[in-house]
């Protein structure tokens, strides 16, 4: 697996045996934003997580490699880097959303998210109803259906660009909660300053579920990408890939 930056690539494209189009040669091209923990982050000089173990499987599929571009999480929205021709498709923990699908073509859900509430400790809000009566600073990162669900309940968040730099405006005091995917505070809280330092409030639900997204009209590399989730489900490698990047399986998850 190979990373990159935004660019566009200079390899000529290709048309698999399966009629799959592909912006280059030989290649499945991610865009996805980094980091993005335990979806996609990097370890030791490599993109790795949940998301890019799902995707392996799908150049595995079509019988290519998964190269990751880093790109702006906003363009996920609009589907810029998909229409471009800079990437194949989009994997960045991204919730489908009828505005989304204006823009893009998602694949079946591959995971069912919840938001979550994460404080500093010495600020003891447990809530969002908590932030308000206490007047504490809420944070979310820019784009996401976290902050978009903080601005539904009246709030204005301070937006962050990245996760890394929501966890840094928790750590600096820049911010007294934020509210984030619960999978992405689950991944913080391994680490024990995290876990010392803050403290999980409420779980929102929200009934979110994460999608791949696809250039409209890709109906093949779509087709391709829920067989993969399917089988995955079916013969228990998604089971596998959930419980090396996430955790234990939730009790009513196949």
């Amino acid at each position: 697996m190979l990373t990159a930056t935004a660019c566009a690539s200079d390899d000529e494209g290709e048309t698999t045996s399966g009629g799959v189009p592909l912006v280059a040669k030989g290649t499945l091209t991610t865009c996805t934003h980094l980091p993005y923990p335990p979806f996609q982050f990097e370890r030791d000089g490599k993109v790795v997580g949940f998301d890019v173990a799902l995707i392996d499987r799908v150049a595995k599929e079509l019988g290519v490699k998964q190269k990751i571009v880093d790109t702006p999480f906003e363009n996920f929205k609009t589907g810029a880097f998909l229409n471009s021709g800079e990437c194949d498709l989009a994997a960045a923990g991204m919730t489908i959303t009828d505005e989304r699908k204006k823009n893009v073509d998602f694949s079946v859900p591959y995971f069912d998210a919840t938001q979550a509430l994460l404080a500093t400790a010495k600020s003891k809000v447990t809530s969002l109803a908590g932030v308000k009566t206490g007047k504490r600073t809420l944070g979310a990162q820019s784009g996401t259906t976290g902050e978009s669900h903080a601005k539904e309940q009246g709030f204005d968040p301070v937006a962050f660009e990245s996760s890394d730099a929501v966890l840094n405006g928790l750590r600096t005091g820049q911010v007294d909660a934020v509210v984030i995917d619960y999978p992405v505070v689950q991944s913080w809280l391994k680490d024990p300053a995290n876990a010392q330092a803050f403290r999980l409030g409420e779980h929102i639900q929200t009934g979110e579920q994460y999608g791949i997204s696809v250039k409209k009209g890709n109906d093949k590399l779509r087709a391709a990408i829920d067989k993969v989730i399917k089988e995955s489900r079916a013969d228990g490698g998604y089971n596998r890939i959930y419980e090396q990047w996430i955790g234990p399986l939730p009790q009513d998850q196949g």
